[in-house]
């Protein structure tokens, strides 16, 4: 790997050429199943990930993407011998899939249906209760998605090959590498260094929130459709959502245990018995998610009589807090507008850390 682990990451989602949205799928999928097994980094040792597992997330991604009734375009699509190609290889079986399970479910469709049925079908057991035309699109799904991954496993980075090794049989790599659980001994693997493991492991409520970003930027170039609709769908998963008392007690925590934090916006010390607020960086109206990297604990005064639900400025976001040159009374806050939005998210998503306390 030509480009260190922890600049491996920002450089596919920000500087890859990209024709379709493959690249962050990928580093999205990769971002879960860290997530899934975080434990795995205690064999030191790289890890193979059967290239089935990350198609299972991708097909929960992309679930809501492929409504027959308003498909949302994720590529160019170009003419060849006379025939359009689609935008994504594996649409028609994803497609398929999806009208199959539909017609057996019945009922109100949901964004997260993909997560749904992921859950259920992964598991033999679970299986034997669904037809098997069902089971056989399931299939067909699985592999379309698994042969398109390769793609952007060969071109992430500066060249082919370049992040990664090319998929194995796990027979092929045992010897060196750690596999998820579930693993079969012939399952193609994607093999991930460890260090870039233990980055994605460090850094994963970013990676989300970067994967998630930058594909509602791409989406809404090469679509007609509403980036924040994009949003609301990418975002629509079983896990995403808890109550934001679960944040609080997670401050509360590190508070009781003798953690430090400074509002960001006053530099105001809160400690062990001192009223805070957890603020959205980005207000809940504007980007709806209680994720951590949108939380901040500051100035309950502040946050309720001045900030509000305005939006930081790129400049307030870059601001060094250590340097007291620039007393918070200057600090900028701005209405909500899309291009102000889409600086604000570059500049949390991609900036040096600073602000986060987490």
């Amino acid at each position: 790997m030509n480009i260190t682990s922890d600049k491996v990451i920002s450089t596919i989602l920000k500087h890859d050429t990209k024709v379709t949205s493959y690249k962050i799928a990928l580093l999205r999928a990769i971002n879960d199943v860290v997530l899934t097994y975080p434990d795995l980094r205690t064999y030191q040792s790289d890890v193979a990930v059967p290239l089935k597992l990350l198609a299972e997330f991708w097909i929960a991604y992309y679930w809501p993407l492929v409504d027959p009734n308003d498909p949302i375009q994720q590529g160019q699509r170009a003419q060849r011998q006379g025939q359009t190609t689609n935008d994504m290889a594996f649409r028609p079986a994803l497609t398929e899939l999806r009208r199959q399970w539909e017609q057996v479910i019945g009922g109100l469709k949901n964004p997260a249906d993909g997560f749904f049925l992921i859950n259920e079908l992964r598991s033999s057991r679970k299986q034997q209760r669904y037809p098997q035309p069902l089971i056989d699109a399931y299939q067909r799904a699985i592999a379309a998605v698994a042969k398109t991954i390769e793609m952007p496993i060969r071109y992430a980075g500066p060249g082919e090959w370049s992040i990664f090794e090319k998929p194995q049989a796990y027979n092929q790599v045992a010897s060196r590498t750690v596999a998820v659980p579930g693993t079969r001994v012939k399952d193609r693997c994607l093999i991930i260094p460890l260090d870039l493991w233990a980055t994605f492991r460090q850094m994963s409520l970013w990676v989300e929130a970067l994967c998630i970003h930058e594909w509602c930027l791409f989406t809404g170039r090469v679509s007609d459709h509403d980036r924040g609709d994009i949003y609301g769908l990418l975002t629509s998963r079983p896990d995403n959502r808890r109550p934001l008392s679960w944040e609080r007690n997670q401050i509360d925590i590190l508070i009781m245990e003798g953690t430090a934090f400074t509002c960001p916006w006053t530099e105001k010390h809160i400690a062990q018995g001192t009223s805070y607020d957890l603020d959205h960086i980005l207000p809940i109206a504007v980007y709806p998610t209680n994720e951590l990297w949108n939380l901040v604990p500051s100035d309950p005064d502040f946050n309720s009589h001045k900030k509000r639900d305005r939006l930081p400025t790129a400049e307030r976001l870059v601001v060094d807090l250590s340097s007291g040159t620039n007393p918070p009374e200057l600090w900028g806050f701005k209405a909500f507008d899309r291009s102000a939005a889409r600086r604000c998210v570059s500049a949390v998503c991609y900036g040096s850390g600073r602000l986060w306390l987490l």
